[in-house]
């Protein structure tokens, strides 16, 4: 959690303040004890009323000046824990944001919402409790002790005696405590990923009828987490009654005997009520610290968990020595490339060699899980090769930094994604800078102005989360519409058309062509009539190359593209 402090140093002179407010504050709050004492011992039982109307104005001014060091502290505080979490948001997301696929893969996206929200908002209130409790505690608590011997150190033995069982109260509570706290981020963890699930797949879940099965399985979790949090709060329950009986029995104690000294004339009236205030004072100082070391280990978690983030290193880099890829056509070479995924137990594609030039369109086609996806990503550079090469005009794609890189390509993936936003704004993802006419001109090559046009507010419509209230179809067409208007040097197209009908598909790919003369231009597709015009088809099988050529050669040289064909076409259309 000290690691994480380190992004307070924005916030160090306000620190420096609210420290001193707080001295300030304990200051007054130790002083109006001893001011209670002399009204007692020389005010009124001298019967001086003057005096004890100087000290009870006195007592006001200091408690009125203590509440406004409390007032300032808190505002100070709230301030400094809230920009905190601020800074660790942003850095958290803008870290998340570097990774490559393989660490989303491994810490899970449901993990990564819960750490950027849930943790870090833990360590944001404990800080918050730290510079208002951790620092009055210790101050009230010493200073306490101080003002207790001086107004009676044979009596002050009393709260001697008491702090280790105290003490001892705290540790067996809080060491049952704080593994129960632990656990309970892990279940929250949990709870997120089912409730993720359940609102991502909700149409799935209704489409199968499994309503009662997915709230079955949330209330598990539900249940789990809430009956760990119940025990670790029946736990807690017991710490205040059980300090609140040390204290009494501590006051019966203090009473008993500061009684006998004040009979002997060891001790006056007055400095007996301020040290039971004082005794006071010390035992709630150390109840705020025993609150603090159950919330700082369940923090501590938390903190443990995104430092776990911000030290992973992504896989993908950038080289040192990385160059910004020239603006040159988009000329890509496949040669004897090998990839497998982390913890696979073959390859997910194995001694891959083809060539994409400019102008060109080059297809992949295959059966399910024969790699053409994969290939894709590994032109993106979303993961590394393990051997071969992968040259995107003429430079490895390893010795290209993974902006420019990415800059040259169009990518439209096999799941559209759209955000909530405008139908404007989606299709303005592509190029931040994009005019109204380039956004007109996409949206019509992608074949999508015609659902535009019914819309009443035409390109100002509102697209909802995922893109929910628009069909597969058009999705699809407002995702190609983005890639096309950044105009890159590589259109790559995963399997984009599957939801467009044929005469759409068939229109899309027309206006597609006039519009890709000079870009290569890569498309998967399961459908052969998609990609049967295609200048270069690659057949996959197996993670393997089983043929590349024109439609008409793979029918005569491969047999994997011939039962493809003969699969979806009739007689006469494969003719």
């Amino acid at each position: 959690m000290i690691k994480l402090f380190k992004n307070l140093q924005p916030y160090r002179w306000t620190i420096g303040l609210v420290l001193v407010l707080i001295f300030l504050q304990s200051l007054s709050e130790l002083y109006l004890p001893t001011l209670m004492a002399d009204i007692v011992d020389k005010g009124i039982v001298t019967g001086d009323n003057g005096y004890i109307w100087r000290i009870g104005g006195l007592m006001l001014l200091v408690t009125a000046a203590s509440g406004l060091f409390s007032i300032f502290a808190s505002y100070h505080s709230s301030k400094i824990s809230a920009g905190f979490g601020r800074i660790m948001r942003g850095k958290t997301f803008a870290h998340v944001e570097s990774f490559s696929l393989q660490e989303f893969d491994k810490l899970g996206t449901a993990s990564l919402i819960t750490r950027t929200t849930n943790d870090i908002t833990q360590v944001q209130q404990v800080l918050l409790m730290m510079m208002r409790m951790m620092v009055s505690a210790p101050m009230m608590c010493i200073g306490g002790i101080i003002m207790a011997f001086s107004k009676d150190p044979a009596l002050a033995l009393v709260i001697v005696c008491v702090m280790p069982v105290l003490a001892l109260t705290i540790y067996l509570i809080a060491r049952k405590a704080i593994p129960l706290f632990k656990s309970m981020q892990t279940k929250i963890d949990k709870l997120n990923l089912v409730l993720r699930e359940n609102l991502t797949g909700v149409r799935v879940i209704r489409a199968f009828n499994r309503i009662e099965h997915e709230k079955k399985r949330f209330d598990e979790a539900n249940l789990d987490l809430t009956d760990t949090a119940v025990r670790a709060n029946k736990i807690m329950a017991a710490m205040m009654p059980m300090m609140m009986l040390i204290m009494n029995f501590t006051s019966i104690a203090i009473i008993w005997f500061g009684g006998g000294r004040i009979s002997t004339g060891h001790m006056q009236v007055g400095d007996l009520m301020a040290f039971l205030q004082y005794a006071m004072q010390i035992m709630f100082s150390l109840i705020m610290v025993s609150m603090m070391f159950v919330m700082v280990p369940r923090a501590s978690a938390s903190a443990v968990r995104i430092n776990q983030v911000l030290d992973t290193v992504p896989e993908i880099l950038d080289r040192p020595a990385a160059k910004v890829a020239a603006k040159r056509g988009g000329h890509v070479v496949f040669d004897n490339v090998t990839f497998s995924y982390p913890g696979a137990e073959k390859p997910a594609v194995s001694n891959i060699s083809f060539e994409v030039k400019p102008g060109e369109i080059t297809a992949i086609i295959g059966g399910t899980g024969s790699g053409k996806s994969t290939l894709l990503s590994l032109i993106a550079r979303f993961y590394d090769i393990d051997s071969g090469s992968l040259k995107v005009d003429g430079i490895d794609v390893r010795d290209i930094t993974q902006e420019s890189l990415r800059s040259k390509i169009g990518f439209v993936q096999q799941k559209a994604v759209l955000f909530t936003g405008t139908v404007r704004d989606n299709i303005g993802y592509g190029k931040e800078d994009a005019s109204d006419e380039e956004i007109r001109h996409a949206a019509e090559i992608a074949q999508a102005t015609s659902f535009i046009a019914e819309k009443q507010e035409g390109y100002e419509a509102i697209i909802s989360q995922g893109g929910a209230n628009l069909s597969g179809g058009q999705r699809q067409r407002l995702s190609i519409a983005r890639a096309l208007v950044r105009r890159p040097e590589i259109y790559v197209f995963d399997d984009s058309f599957s939801a467009l009908d044929y005469k759409t598909d068939a229109n899309l790919r027309a206006a597609l062509k006039q519009e890709t003369t000079d870009s290569s231009v890569i498309i998967v597709a399961q459908r052969v009539s998609t990609i049967m015009d295609a200048d270069r088809i690659i057949v996959l099988d197996e993670g393997e190359v089983a043929g590349i050529g024109t439609h008409r050669q793979l029918m005569e040289t491969s047999n994997v593209y011939r039962e493809i064909v003969s699969s979806q076409l009739a007689e006469g259309e494969i003719a």
